[in-house]
C-alpha cells in the first residue's frame, strides 16, 4: 500500500474508533442515569422529560382561598370586675362601656375536586377558617391575684370564604370539616362559566403509603398570595399514628392546603399524594405601637407616648413542612360519604 495513502487513512480510522467508543459510553451513561421507569414505584429523581403541560393543567384546579371573619367587641372597665366565671353572656354585654368592630383576614390554598356544572367543591385545610366564636382579653392582674378580669369580649358575627376566580351565588360554605385531620370541604353554586375558569382536578388520588425516603414531589399553592410551584423530597414516610410525611419544600403563609404531587413511572403519571398543612415555627411576642391611621410611618425623631400593643411574630423553620396524606383525605371523604351524598357530592371515583 502507498505509504502516503496509509498516512492519510490512519487519522480517519482513529477518529472513527474514538466516535464508536464515545457513542458506546454515552449510551451506557444514559442507561444508568435514565433507567426504564416501569417499577411501579414513585420516582425519586427529577423528571426526565418536560412536565410543564401537566403542571399547567393541574394548577388550573388550584385556587387561592380567602377567609374573612368579623367580630363585635364589648369593652369593660377594670372596676366592673367582669369575670369569665360569669356564664351569662347577655349580662356581660349589657354592662359594656363601649363597642368596637374589627375583622381578621387570612388566605390559603384550595383545590377544586368537584364540579358538575352547577356546584363547586373545594378541598382545603380546616385551620384556615378556624377562628374562635368568642375571644376574651384580660386586664393585667395584680401580683398574687388569680382572678382574671375581662377587658374585652369579642364575638364572631359573620364569616366569609371566597375565591375571586369562581363566580357564583354567595360565598363558599363549609359542608364537612374535621379539625383533627385538618381537612374541610367547601361548596357553593357556580354561575355560568363561559371562560372555563372552573377546572376540576382530574388526576388520580395516589397512595401516600407508597412514598419512600427520597421520593420526588411537586407542591402547588398560593404562598403570600402568589400561585407558585415548588419541589421537595420526602424526608420521612409515615409514623406509627398516621400516614403523614415530612417534605423539605419551602413553606410560606398561604401554602396551607397546597396539593402535593408525585410521579409514578415517569411523566405524565402524576398522582395526588397529600396536602401541605403547616411548617415548623416558633412564636415570638413584641411590644408595638397602635396601628397607624392616616400616617404612612411613625416619626422616629419624636418619642412615642401612645398605647402599646402586643403582636405575635412567627419564626419559620424553613425546609420542614408537615403534610396531610391522601390516605387521610380518602378516609375523610368515606366517613362523611352519606352527608356528602345528601349535599349532592359523589366522590366514588376518588375513594373506590
Amino acid at each position: 500500500m502507498n505509504i502516503k495513502l496509509l498516512q492519510k487513512l490512519i487519522p480517519i480510522m482513529l477518529l472513527s474508533m474514538q466516535f464508536i467508543v464515545q457513542t458506546s459510553c454515552t449510551k451506557k451513561i444514559y442507561d444508568v442515569v435514565y433507567p426504564t421507569l416501569n417499577d411501579g414505584r414513585y420516582d425519586s429523581e427529577f423528571p426526565y422529560k418536560n412536565a410543564s403541560e401537566q403542571l399547567e393543567e393541574i394548577s388550573n384546579s388550584v385556587k387561592m382561598l380567602n377567609y374573612i371573619v368579623y367580630y363585635k367587641a364589648y369593652l369593660f372597665s377594670e372596676n366592673q370586675k367582669m369575670l369569665q366565671s360569669d356564664k351569662n353572656k347577655k349580662r356581660k354585654i349589657d354592662k359594656a362601656i363601649d363597642i368596637v368592630y374589627f375583622n381578621e383576614t387570612v388566605s390559603g390554598t384550595a383545590t377544586i375536586i368537584f364540579y358538575d356544572g352547577i356546584k363547586v367543591g373545594l378541598l382545603t385545610c380546616a385551620h384556615i377558617g378556624d377562628f374562635p366564636d368568642t375571644v376574651l382579653t384580660y386586664f393585667e392582674p395584680p401580683i398574687g391575684q388569680k382572678k382574671q378580669i375581662i377587658k374585652k369580649m369579642a364575638i364572631k358575627i359573620r364569616e366569609h370564604y371566597y375565591v375571586n376566580e369562581i363566580p357564583g351565588e354567595g360565598d363558599f360554605e363549609v359542608v364537612v370539616s374535621d379539625k383533627k385531620r385538618d381537612l374541610a370541604l367547601l361548596a357553593k353554586k357556580a354561575l355560568h362559566d363561559p371562560f372555563q375558569k372552573i377546572r376540576s382536578f382530574k388526576y388520580p388520588f395516589g397512595k401516600s403509603s407508597d412514598l419512600e425516603l427520597g421520593s420526588f414531589v411537586y407542591i402547588i399553592g398560593y404562598p403570600m398570595g402568589h400561585k407558585m410551584i415548588t419541589k421537595g423530597i420526602v424526608s420521612n414516610t409515615r409514623d406509627k399514628k398516621s400516614d403523614s410525611f415530612l417534605i423539605d419544600a419551602l413553606f410560606n403563609r398561604g401554602f396551607s392546603g397546597g396539593i402535593i404531587l408525585a410521579i409514578r413511572d415517569g411523566v405524565p403519571n402524576f398522582e395526588l399524594v397529600g396536602m401541605a398543612k403547616s411548617v415548623s415555627a416558633k412564636n415570638r411576642y413584641f411590644l408595638t405601637p397602635v396601628p397607624l391611621n392616616m400616617q404612612s410611618q411613625y416619626d422616629p425623631y419624636f418619642p412615642y407616648t401612645g398605647d402599646i400593643h402586643v403582636k405575635k411574630f412567627e419564626d419559620i423553620n424553613y425546609g420542614i413542612t408537615y403534610t396531610i396524606s391522601t390516605d387521610e383525605i380518602i378516609n375523610f371523604l368515606k366517613e362523611n360519604e352519606i352527608q356528602l351524598l345528601q349535599k349532592g357530592f359523589n366522590f366514588n371515583y376518588f375513594t373506590k
